[in-house]
């Protein structure tokens, strides 16, 4: 049986090794522990643990899950958020991964104002140019930057990227490390301040943290392998 508690010890061990070859403190990296799908009961399992930050991609299994967690834990939405669901999801998160155009920011700043909130977000960059995702072309945001930055209910706190899959992990360096260079471009352009990059994932977030990244987002390698059954807010799993 797949022990969660025993595989976050060893993804914060590979952490801080990480950390340590690029030279940097692990403690300025920050682990959002994937939990889409996941039951509650797993989550607190690894709450006892230390692990304090989750990773949630659909609004309704998440606001059924943070209902009946403790309150101490913090929340990041990862995925790509529908424009009709942003009111709704802005006072769970504390952060937002997933503004991935100028149109996504606008409805977010809209929203912000009216009800009074100010996010934290993450600009998502396809540095890749993969059709099935989401995110800011390079270009695009580069000729966007000042006219979102310019959106003042937005606290725009840094990147958010991913490699294509490939089963080896260098495949994805050329890729995180164009994100931080990206960054580092706007950062000069624009003259603002973009501290956190998020990238890295399960297979390949050792390299991520070698080339810069402030937080990664795992999943498998501390939850397991998703099994056919996945927890829902209708399963009465808990």
């Amino acid at each position: 049986m797949h022990d969660a508690s025993e595989s976050l010890s060893a993804v914060r061990a590979k952490l801080a090794q990480a950390a340590c070859k690029a030279g940097r403190d692990a403690g300025e990296i920050e682990l959002v522990a994937v939990s889409k799908t996941h039951p509650p009961d797993s989550i607190r399992t690894l709450a006892e643990a230390g692990q304090m930050i989750f990773g949630e991609s659909r609004l309704q299994e998440a606001r059924a899950k943070i209902t009946v967690l403790p309150g101490r834990l913090r929340w990041h939405f990862i995925g790509h958020l529908q424009k009709n669901k942003i009111r709704a999801a802005l006072p769970l998160f504390e952060l937002f991964h997933g503004v991935d155009s100028l149109e996504t920011a606008r409805q977010f700043h809209r929203i912000a104002e009216e009800d009074g909130l100010r996010p934290q977000v993450l600009l998502e960059v396809n540095v890749a140019g993969e059709s099935t995702k989401h995110g800011f072309s390079p270009d695009a945001i580069r000729t966007q930057i000042d006219e979102i930055v310019a959106l003042d209910r937005l606290d725009i706190i840094g990147l958010m990227g991913m490699a294509p899959f490939h089963p080896e992990p260098e495949h994805s360096r050329p890729y995180f490390r164009q994100l931080r260079e990206l960054r580092d471009r706007l950062e000069a352009d624009a003259g603002v301040g973009l501290p956190q990059l998020s990238m890295g994932m399960s297979g390949d977030y050792p390299v991520a943290i070698e080339e810069g990244a402030t937080i990664v987002r795992v999943g498998t390698a501390i939850f397991g392998e998703r099994s056919g059954k996945q927890w829902s807010p209708t399963s009465g799993d808990d």
